[in-house]
């Protein structure tokens, strides 16, 4: 029996997405210092609006990625609304960030790239 998973969607900048690239699509790579969190977010609307005007705009370009996690490993966490009834994410602690990597069902795709 397969187990349940998470469709869970990230906004990216290139330097991210070359350190996922480089893991085979497979795994995130560590937070900075300066990031706490990782925070995917539940829907590809918000994660595009998120490459769009943040990451195209700090980096010159922005990926919007799709990955599937174990719905058992994603129930610990709460979804968090952060502006419009579409602006919710996932807050997952950075030193949680090992343990996504190894829930993640999958490759992480790329589903859409913005200049």
């Amino acid at each position: 029996m397969l187990e349940e998973t998470v469709i869970l969607f990230r906004p990216t900048g290139p330097k991210e997405l070359e350190l996922v690239s480089a893991s085979g699509f497979r795994r995130w790579p560590p937070r900075l210092p300066e990031q706490p969190i990782f925070y995917p977010v539940t829907n590809e609307e918000y994660a595009c609006e998120i490459a769009v005007k943040w990451n195209v705009r700090e980096s010159g370009a922005g990926y919007v990625t799709k990955f599937a996690v174990k719905k058992s490993f994603m129930d610990r966490y709460a979804v968090h609304k952060v502006g419009g009834d579409h602006h919710c994410e996932w807050w997952i602690p950075a030193e949680d960030l090992e343990e996504l990597n190894e829930n993640i069902v999958g490759l992480i795709e790329v589903v859409r790239e913005y200049k």
